[in-house]
C-alpha cells in the first residue's frame, strides 16, 4: 500500500502531487464569502474560501498560508502562527471564533484540517481514476467520536461507478477522516483489508429531511471532493512531478500566473517562512538537531520581481527568471558563516557578524528591498544580483547567484553593515 497513502497513516503531513495540483488549481479563484455555506458542494473543487474573509489581500494571505501547510506539510501550530499574523496585519475582526483561545483553536483547526483533508481526498480521487482500479475500498478513519454509519461502511468494496461514491466518498462531514484505497481484484481487496462480501446497509441513501442528506453526511458534504476536476488534476500533476528539488519549489508553476506576484509576497510574509529559514541555518551550524536538506526554497520569483531584476542588468544577457525561486543551500550557508560570522573580523570591517537567526530576515529582504542591483558575473560565470534592505538601522545585503540549470536564485553571500 506504499502508493496508496491514507490520512490516518500520517500522509496529511506528506503531500503528494495530485493533492497539491488540486489545491493549486483553486488559487486562481479566491472567493470572498460571508458564511461557510456561500460555496456549495462541487464549487469547493474550483474555489478557495475562508468563511467571513471578503477582502482580496486578506484572502490571498490566507490562501498562501493554507497552500504552505499542504505543499510543505507544515504543522497546525505553524499555521496558527501564520493565521494570527495575517489577522493582525489586516485588522480582521468578526470572524467566528474570535476572542477566545478555544474559539481561535477551533477555527484554525477547522480551516487547517478541512483544506488538508479535502485536498488529500481530491488528489486520491484523481489517482484512483487514473489507475483504473476495479474496486474501491472504504476504510473508517478511526475518529475518537465516530459516526456509526461510517463505522458500518468500514471495509466495504464497490466499483468506482457505484452511486455510493457520489455521496459518501470521504470526507463526508466536518472532521471525517475516512479514506479510500483501490484494488484490482477481490483477492487484492481482501489482502488490503477489505471485505468484498460485505453489503451496504439497507437505507444507506435514505435522505434525512432535517439535513437534506443521508445520515452520516453533513450538509453540503454530499459530493465527492475532486470528482468534478479529476482530469484537470491529473494533467496538472504531470507538471508537478518535474519539480526540481523539493515539493515546496512547486510554489511556482502550479500557481495561476495572475496570482503569482500576490501569492509570492504573501508567502514571504508568513512568520513560518522566516522561522523555517532560521531553523534551517541553526541546524546547519549545529545549534539544533534535525534533518538538513541540501537546498531550501524561499518561494517564487514573482513576475514583478523578475522584471525588476532583469531591468537591473540594463540590457546584459539574462535569461527569463519568472519561474525561478529564491533558495538557500547548506554549502552556501556554511560559506557565509565562515566569511561573515566571525565577530572580530566583521567588526573590523564595520559590519555585524551574521548569525543563524539573521536568516529569518531573508524573506523580508527579498519581498521589499530598498535596492536591487546587478553585480556582474561570479567566478563560476553566474549572474549576481544584490538585494539591500535597512532594518532597525542595520544594512542587510544578500547577494544571489542566478543558477539557470536549477532554475533558482541561490543565496551566494550575506552580510550586515550599519545604515549609511
Amino acid at each position: 500500500m506504499a502508493d496508496q497513502p491514507s490520512i490516518v497513516t500520517g500522509t496529511l503531513r506528506k503531500p503528494f502531487t495530485e493533492q497539491i495540483a488540486f489545491f493549486r488549481a483553486k488559487l486562481g479563484n479566491l472567493v470572498p464569502t460571508e458564511f461557510w455555506d456561500d460555496l456549495e458542494r462541487e464549487q469547493h473543487d474550483t474555489g478557495f474560501m475562508v468563511a467571513g474573509a471578503q477582502k482580496a489581500d486578506l484572502l490571498t494571505d490566507l490562501a498562501a498560508a493554507v497552500d504552505r501547510t499542504i505543499a510543505e506539510g507544515k504543522s497546525l501550530d505553524a499555521f496558527r502562527k501564520d493565521f494570527r499574523a495575517i489577522v493582525q496585519r489586516h485588522g480582521w475582526h468578526g470572524w467566528t471564533g474570535e476572542g477566545t483561545k478555544a474559539g481561535e483553536a477551533w477555527r484554525t483547526r477547522t480551516i487547517y484540517k478541512t483544506n488538508a483533508s479535502t485536498s488529500y481526498a481530491a488528489g486520491r480521487y484523481a489517482q484512483l481514476v487514473e489507475r483504473d482500479y476495479a474496486l474501491w475500498i472504504y476504510f473508517h478513519g478511526g475518529s475518537k467520536e465516530p459516526r456509526q454509519q461510517h463505522v458500518d461502511f468500514d471495509g466495504i468494496c464497490l466499483p468506482p461507478d457505484h452511486p455510493f461514491w457520489k455521496v459518501f466518498y470521504p470526507p463526508s462531514d466536518w472532521g471525517c477522516s475516512c479514506y479510500v484505497v483501490g484494488a484490482r481484484s477481490e483477492r487484492a481487496a481482501r489482502r488490503l483489508g477489505g471485505d468484498p462480501d460485505k453489503k451496504l446497509p439497507d437505507g444507506w441513501d435514505r435522505i434525512n429531511p432535517k439535513t437534506g442528506t443521508p445520515d452520516g453526511v453533513g450538509r453540503n458534504w454530499d459530493y465527492a471532493p475532486g470528482a468534478s476536476v479529476a482530469p484537470i488534476v491529473q494533467a496538472a500533476a504531470e507538471k508537478v512531478r518535474h519539480w526540481d528539488y523539493r515539493i515546496a519549489k512547486g510554489f511556482m508553476e502550479g500557481v495561476p500566473e495572475a496570482m503569482r506576484d500576490a501569492l509570492a509576497q504573501s508567502y514571504r510574509s508568513l512568520p513560518s517562512v522566516a522561522d523555517d529559514a532560521r531553523r534551517y541555518a541553526r541546524r546547519i551550524v549545529g545549534e539544533t538537531a534535525g534533518q538538513i536538506e541540501a537546498i531550501r526554497t524561499v518561494g517564487l520569483v514573482g513576475p514583478t520581481e523578475a522584471a525588476r531584476i532583469t531591468g537591473a542588468w540594463q540590457g546584459a544577457p539574462l535569461r527569463d527568471i519568472s519561474l525561478y525561486d529564491f533558495s538557500i543551500a547548506e554549502s552556501d550557508v556554511r560559506h557565509i558563516l565562515r566569511n561573515h560570522g566571525v565577530e572580530g573580523r566583521e567588526l573590523a570591517r564595520g559590519q555585524q557578524p551574521v548569525t543563524a537567526d539573521h536568516y529569518a530576515m531573508l524573506p523580508l529582504i527579498i519581498a521589499s528591498p530598498d535596492e536591487v542591483t546587478a553585480l556582474g558575473m561570479s567566478k563560476a560565470s553566474e549572474p549576481l544580483i544584490r538585494f539591500v534592505k535597512v532594518i532597525n538601522g542595520q544594512r542587510f545585503t544578500a547577494i544571489f547567484a542566478v543558477r539557470n540549470k536549477q532554475r533558482t536564485l541561490a543565496l551566494k553571500t550575506f552580510f550586515i553593515g550599519v545604515k549609511k
